[in-house]
Order: structure tokens, then sequence, then C-alpha cells
């Protein structure tokens, strides 16, 4: 019988689970055993009672929790610059958010442990994985919390306000990136009353944008050149990067908020906001970096930490789901239980390469680097 484990976060300001009660309830069964370490879903306002009335068993400490489990759960692997590696058993099978490219060193740790890691920030863009895409349920959260962290750290106000002193203009806002969580961010900021305007390099996107009511800043770039087949945002070359940053820096003169989400699956967040660029901004201005745990879009940005730079306030918190712990929990939580069914066998995990949702998530295998950008960069060659 597999036994799968789901780990108390270790992050001070963490507090999803990465499985509910309901998405343990799923997975117990004749071929599966779910072990809880205790208080796990305390933060996200699930008891331990809640665990055991589904099947679980409650574990008091991490140690027995890693020790007697095959498959470890958390929503949070370790990273570069933080604790060590904690102590995994030889052949365990982590399942987290790991950023590996930002995070190389850690990875190569995990694999000289020979601990097999799938991160769920690479879970394909295909129809087939859309009920496992964890990445965008979170990336969902974000691009909501990130607007109201605008709107209560901007010093004014952002719709328009007509007052007995006079006309209040509205916020303006700038969102880079129209993914997922640009996308729920332009939402928010217009429901909110502020004028917004979001750079995207993909041309697919422009409708999205202005469907939502805001103004669509591009380059004339083909589609090919923008975007890969999942759709998601390409690596672009050095002087249509350059083009990128000259297009951004036109607009912050006028702006009083950016909102960054721009990724690169695999890879680190690209730099869209230079130092030089904030200093451009009005005082009061905030940048919030939600790429941050990849690195970040914003040259300033320091992950886990806010920071003000040249009078412009920079937002790196990489916990800004946490903000919505439970709804964050439920949706994460079933997003794990697709993609843990996906590869459940009756012998355990199936990890075949030939499928293409663990030949996408597939970072470390048999004390081996399988992702490439992550072992190239590891042997210097990325």
């Amino acid at each position: 019988m597999m036994t799968v484990g789901v780990r108390t976060e270790t992050i001070q300001d963490e507090t999803r689970v990465v499985l509910t009660p309901d998405g343990v309830g799923s997975l117990v069964g004749p071929g599966c055993s779910v072990i809880v370490q205790k208080g796990a879903g305390t933060r996200a306002h699930f008891c331990d009672a809640d665990y055991e009335a589904v099947g679980a068993k409650i574990v008091d400490s991490e140690e027995q929790l890693l020790s007697e489990s095959r498959v470890v759960l958390q929503v949070n692997g370790p990273a570069d610059g933080g604790p060590t590696c904690p102590g995994y058993a030889r052949g365990t099978v982590l399942v987290s958010f790991l950023w590996p490219a930002a995070n190389p060193k850690t990875i190569k740790t995990l694999a000289d442990k020979h601990v097999t890691t799938l991160a769920l920030d690479l879970v394909p863009r295909i129809t087939r994985a859309q009920s496992m895409d964890a990445l965008s349920s979170m990336s969902t959260v974000a691009g909501y919390r990130a607007a109201l962290i605008a709107a209560e750290n901007l010093p004014r106000f952002f719709p328009m306000l007509m007052t007995a002193a006079g006309t209040l203009p509205p916020a303006r806002i700038l969102v880079i990136g129209a993914g997922v969580a640009g996308l729920q961010a332009i939402a928010t900021c217009k429901r909110l009353g502020a004028v917004v305007e979001a750079f995207d390099v993909r041309p697919a996107v422009k409708e999205q944008i202005e469907s939502l009511g805001a103004k669509f800043i591009g380059l004339s770039l083909l589609s090919d050149e923008a975007e890969d087949s999942g759709g998601y945002a390409k690596e672009v070359s050095n002087d249509t990067h350059a083009k990128e940053l000259d297009l951004i820096a036109s607009r912050l003169k006028n702006i009083d908020c950016v909102i960054s989400t721009a990724l690169i699956p695999g890879k680190k967040a690209p730099t869209l906001l230079t130092v030089d660029m904030l200093a451009t901004m009005k005082p009061g201005s905030v940048v919030v970096d939600l790429a941050a745990p990849a690195g970040g879009n914003c040259e300033a940005t320091l992950p886990g930490q806010v920071i003000v730079k040249h009078g412009v306030t920079v937002f790196g918190k990489t916990d800004l789901v946490a903000g919505l712990s439970r709804d964050a929990s439920v949706m994460l939580s079933k997003n794990v239980v697709a993609f843990l069914t996906n590869m459940m066998s009756p012998d355990g995990l199936n990890l075949h390469k030939d499928d293409e949702i663990v030949k996408s998530t597939l970072v470390t295998l048999d004390g081996k680097i399988v992702l490439d950008t992550v072992r190239l960069a590891v042997e210097g060659r990325g």
C-alpha cells in the first residue's frame, strides 16, 4: 500500500495546507493510506479531527511523517537560501511547488539524496491537465490579492471620487503579464475603479485584456515568437527584451502602481522593471511583484520582503495567497488529488515519462536531475 504524507508547512507566513480533508477522503482507499502531520491544516481552518474523520492517521512529528511516507505532499518545497533539506528518506517522492530554475542548489541536493521530485509549478497547459493546474489556481488567488494589496498601500483612492473638496482622478495601474494572475488583477483593479492598462508579449491576449476593460500595451510580435505551444510566454531575444523594457519604461511616469506577473515555465522570471525605471515613477508608487518566487520581474525585488527603492514600495512577498488560506487550500487540494490520481496504479505511482504530465513536472529521478534547464545550470552550462 502506498502511504501519502501531508506535511505541516514550515514557512512562517504560509497558511495553506496541500490537502484538505475532502482531498484526503478522495485518496484513502484499498491502495492508498494518508498520514497527516499534527496541525497541518490548522492555519487553513481545518482541524486534525476533520482529517481523522475521513480516514487519515495523525502523526505528531515531521520526522515520523517523513520516515513513514512514500509520497510527501507539501505546498512549498525546500529552496535555495532556506534551511537544509529535511530528512526525506531515500526513494521518497516529493510533490510541491519547487520553482526549480530559481533553486538549482536545492534541486541538486534533493537529487543527491535520491528524492524524486515533481513540481506543481510545471504542470503543462494542456486540456488533460486543466484539473491539475495548481499554478493557475494559485495565480487566480494571487492576482486578486495583488490588487487588494496595491489598493491598500497606494496613498490615494483607486476610483475617481467627486467630493466636496473637488474631483479626485482614479489611480492608474499597469499590469505586466496577462496570464491567469494578470487577468484576475486586471478584473479586480477595474472593479475597484482604477484605470488599467496591461502589457504582454503575446498578441493573442489582447482580446482578453480589452474584454476586461483595460488597454492593451504590446509589441508587434508573431504568435510563435511570443508563446509556446502551451500558450505560455516564451523567453524572447535580447533585442526584443530591450524593446519590452523601453515600452514599459515609457508608461511609468503616469502610472501609480505596477502589478507584475510574468513567468517563463521552468526558468527564472524575466526582468522587466529595472531599478533605474523605478526612479521615473511617482513617489509613493507601488510595485507588487507576483513573480517573486521565481526571482522577480523587478530588479529591486527581494523575495519574501517589502522594500522601498527611489520612493517606490516594492512588494516581493511570496505568501500573498496565504491571505485566503481556506479557499486557496480547497483549490490546491483538488489540483493535487487530480495530479496524483493521474499517476496512481495498483503498484504505486507510475512515473513513466511517456506521459506528458509526468515528463513536464518531473525534476529529479534516480539520483539525477532530469529537467534539462536546471541540470545545465547546475553543470554551469545554463
